[in-house]
C-alpha cells in the first residue's frame, strides 16, 4: 500500500482527490491547518508550509506526494520548504499542480507560481507538473465579485478555458499513481469564454441585473490576455465537464 501525503487536501480539489486516492487503496496523510481525526481514515497534520516546521515528520515514510497547496502569495517559499524536505526524506515522486501560462503573465501570483513550478522540477526528487486552468469555482467566484459592484466592469479581450476541479482531481491522482513525468500537457476546459460570457451567465443564473461598462486591461498583462497567450488551444488534455453544468448545479 503507497502512502500518499496530499497538501490542501481540504481545498476545492483536495476534496475530490483524497477520496479517489483512498479508492484505490493508497494511504492518505493530509496537511491541514489543524491536526485532527475526521474519522475518514485520513491522517491529517498540522504543517505550515511557508515555515517549514514539521515538515520532515510529515513526509516520512511517504512514497508519493500530491502537493496542491497555494495562496495569493508564498506558494514559491512554501513549496521549496516541501522540496528540501522531500528531498531529505527520499521521497519517490512529487506530483505538483501549476497554472496556465505561468510563465508568460507578469504578475505577481504568476512569478509565485512559477517559482514554485521551477523549484520541483529542478529538485533531485523525480516528479510531474500539470499546468492547470482557472478552475470552475474561481471564474464563478470572479463574476460573484464583480456582480458586487454596481456597475460590472467588463474587460475587454480577457478569456478563459475555466475546467472542473473533478476533472482537474482525476487526472492529478493518475499522475500520483504512475511514474514521473516530468511537465506534462496543460490540463483545461472544453470550451474558451470571454470574461464577458462567464460574468453575464453568473448573473442570469442568480437572476442579478448590472449595466456593464467596457474596460481595458493596462500593462503587459493586458497584452498577453488580448493576444489569448494565456490560453492553451493545442497539445493540451480538456476536462469532460462544461461550465454550463456547473453553472446550473450552482442553482
Amino acid at each position: 500500500m503507497s502512502t500518499i501525503l496530499v497538501t490542501g487536501g481540504t481545498g476545492t480539489i483536495g476534496r475530490h482527490a483524497v477520496p479517489l486516492l483512498q479508492a484505490a487503496g493508497c494511504k492518505v496523510r493530509v496537511l491541514s491547518r489543524h491536526a485532527h481525526d475526521r474519522g475518514d481514515g485520513v491522517e491529517y497534520l498540522a504543517v505550515d508550509l511557508l515555515k517549514g516546521d514539521g515538515l520532515d515528520q510529515a513526509v516520512g515514510g511517504v512514497d508519493v506526494i500530491l502537493h496542491l497547496a497555494g495562496g495569493p502569495k508564498g506558494d514559491d517559499i512554501g513549496t521549496r520548504n516541501l522540496v528540501k524536505a522531500a528531498e531529505r526524506a527520499g521521497v519517490g515522486h512529487l506530483v505538483h499542480i501549476s497554472v496556465t501560462a505561468v510563465d508568460q503573465l507578469p504578475l505577481t501570483y504568476f512569478k509565485s507560481k512559477l517559482g514554485a513550478e521551477q523549484a520541483v522540477l529542478q529538485s533531485s526528487v523525480p516528479s510531474s507538473v500539470l499546468r492547470v486552468a482557472q478552475l470552475h469555482d474561481f471564474a464563478w467566484n470572479t463574476a460573484r465579485m464583480m456582480a458586487k459592484l454596481p456597475i460590472l466592469p467588463m474587460p475587454g479581450g480577457v478569456r478563459f478555458q475555466p475546467v472542473d476541479g473533478r476533472d482537474v482531481a482525476q487526472r492529478l491522482v493518475e499522475l500520483a499513481l504512475g511514474e514521473p513525468q516530468g511537465l506534462v500537457p496543460d490540463l483545461v476546459g472544453p470550451k474558451v469564454y470571454s470574461l464577458s460570457e462567464l460574468a453575464h451567465d453568473y448573473l442570469r443564473a442568480t437572476g442579478k441585473h448590472r449595466v456593464s461598462l467596457p474596460v481595458r486591461v493596462p500593462g503587459k498583462a493586458g497584452k498577453v490576455y488580448r493576444a489569448g497567450k494565456n490560453l492553451t488551444l493545442t497539445g493540451a488534455d480538456f476536462g469532460t465537464h462544461t461550465w454550463e453544468d456547473f453553472v446550473a448545479a450552482q442553482v
